[in-house]
């Protein structure tokens, strides 16, 4: 994968997409950044290092039509894709009984529906910049929760398996059109959205908040949360060259928490 390539990277704003997006930039990568707060997305495309362009689109991935209109704003730009990262993603907590449509509905509509409105948007100019030598990537960040379950996330375990299962669908539908399609699957990684499952199980449960965290870690081997900058780093490795026979892998980042 050339350095010269453009990637589009959903949720940059923040967490493991911003990690993304510094990982990507040292490598000298033209990024666009995606997401819904411009002024937090062009804060974070001029701290970024590297001889790249960086250019910042705003759209809601739940949205269909804003997301095409994003792709073509991107391409418009900085020529056409050769790199979709679908990161952006929600996480709700709530027992089955307290998850009504309107929350099932938003984790779908982020989780699941925003990572197809991206590959929909995007297949076009993937196909015109993949080569059998240097295929085009779609790297969707989905988490062990698309591998396994857990409780009191329903909608949101269920939201990325169809990541899961969609990146391997189409990982067969696209290999002769020498576009690959993985997911990266982190497990609890210190983010925002680990920050607020740690406050919301702190209200449920009394615990304190090195305790919660602490019973967290404890899922992973390593007693330990995953950094974004680890999950960075797979998304970079499946951008080179030396990954072009990855695909249809849901790759998880987790410790070993999968492993027994």
């Amino acid at each position: 994968m050339s350095t010269s390539h453009h990637v589009l990277i959903t949720g940059a704003a923040r967490g493991i997409g911003a990690a993304i997006a510094h990982t990507l930039a040292q490598a000298d990568m033209h990024l666009t950044l995606l997401g819904r707060d411009a002024s937090v997305l062009q804060a974070l495309a001029e701290s970024l290092p590297g001889q790249g362009r960086k250019q910042v689109v705003c759209a809601d991935v739940s949205d269909a039509a804003a997301m095409q209109h994003a792709v073509q704003a991107a391409v418009q730009t900085f020529g056409p894709l050769h790199v979709l990262v679908n990161n952006a993603g929600q996480a709700v907590s709530a027992s089955i009984d307290q998850t009504d449509p309107t929350i099932w509905q938003q984790m779908l509509a982020v989780n699941l529906s925003g990572v197809y409105h991206g590959i929909h948007a995007a297949l076009p100019s993937l196909r015109s910049t993949a080569t059998a030598q240097d295929p085009a990537r779609i790297i969707n960040i989905a988490s062990t929760a698309g591998l396994q379950g857990y409780p009191h996330v329903s909608a949101y375990v269920a939201a990325k398996h169809g990541v899961v299962g969609l990146t391997r669908a189409l990982a067969l539908e696209l290999a002769r059109q020498h576009i690959t399609v993985n997911a990266v699957c982190p497990g609890y990684t210190e983010t925002d959205i680990v920050h607020q499952a740690v406050a919301d199980l702190q209200q449920k449960t009394g615990k304190t908040d090195a305790e919660v965290r602490a019973m967290l870690a404890a899922r992973n081997p390593q007693k330990r949360m995953v950094q974004p900058d680890e999950v960075a780093q797979t998304v970079l490795w499946l951008c080179q060259r030396g990954s072009a026979a990855i695909n249809g892998q849901a790759i998880a980042i987790d410790g070993g928490e999968l492993a027994g």
